[in-house]
């Protein structure tokens, strides 16, 4: 395997990244290898994975030098393929470094990577899977798709991931950014929308969690954000009701203890939702 496709250095620019994201990058990889694993076999007629904040492909650890695969690269070289790979990031060097390191794969051929806004190209993407699906063989099921959305800070829209929800099959890991919520909350509750954080749920709502959980002088007002959240995504056939409440991966800081941000995941069918309960409850029995 070329050293493009390996956690090594490759000349290439990498992303800088703390300790905790080895944690991140472990829940995406075991759900990648248990989600190609199972459903390879069975009558799509492609299976797609998004990755639209992918960035170069690999990340460094600050504190240890390490080089990391980043998720792109994880989905790229797992034993399994992807029928389809679509990479978007809106950094032109990013998007670079991802297409020279997929180059050396065997899928080459297999991989779409765009430079720009995920939260527009999201609408062209969506809508050629769409069309594709109507268009497949006779005997054929639509399409499998298992989307990540990783970005670094708020960059995320609802609108994109509405987007996705109207793909019929379209498990979501979604990067839900708590530390860097609670530090805009504060700044804009007073803002006149769209802010941020209307951008990133898809309304004002949140402004209204926010001010009953500060005058219930509750600690937290993330566990109602993020329930909120779940109630949206239901609204699309999602079967997040189903999961318990707090069941989503939580990333923390190594040694502060802190909550970095979660990992939601959402699916349509129930066995996704099992694939990702599995998960969890192997890594709290580490």
């Amino acid at each position: 395997m070329h050293s493009y496709l390996k956690p090594e250095e490759d000349g290439l620019i990498v992303r800088e990244s703390g300790y905790w994201v080895v944690d991140k990058l472990d829940y995406i990889r075991k759900y990648i290898t248990i989600f190609i694993t199972s459903m390879r076999k069975k009558n799509w007629h492609i299976i797609n994975y998004l990755d639209l904040f992918a960035g170069p492909g690999k990340c460094r650890i600050r504190e240890t030098n390490d080089i990391l695969l980043g998720s792109p690269l994880i989905a790229l070289t797992a034993r399994y393929p992807f029928g389809r790979y679509f990479f978007v990031d809106a950094d032109p060097a990013n998007v670079r470094a991802l297409r020279q390191r997929s180059s050396k794969s065997e899928y080459e051929n297999r991989v779409l990577c765009f430079e720009g806004d995920s939260n527009k190209l999201v609408h062209s993407i969506t809508q050629q899977i769409i069309e594709e699906d109507a268009n497949r063989p006779k005997g054929k099921w639509p399409s499998l798709n298992l989307a990540f959305l990783d970005p670094e800070g708020l960059e995320l829209h609802w609108g994109t991931v509405e987007a996705l929800a109207r793909v019929s099959r379209m498990d979501l890991i979604i990067h839900y950014p708590q530390m860097g919520i609670s530090r805009e909350m504060p700044n804009e509750i007073e803002l006149s929308p769209p802010t941020k954080l209307d951008r990133f749920f898809g309304d004002t709502a949140w402004r209204d969690i926010f001010k009953r959980s500060r005058k219930a002088g509750k600690g937290s007002p993330h566990r109602d954000l993020i329930s909120y959240y779940k109630e949206k995504l239901a609204r699309y056939g999602y079967k997040v009701r189903e999961i318990p409440t707090g069941d989503e991966a939580r990333i923390v800081h190594p040694t502060r203890g802190a909550t970095l941000y979660r990992l939601i995941f959402a699916s349509k069918h129930n066995l996704g939702n099992r694939f990702w309960r599995e998960i969890l409850d192997a890594k709290r029995l580490c």
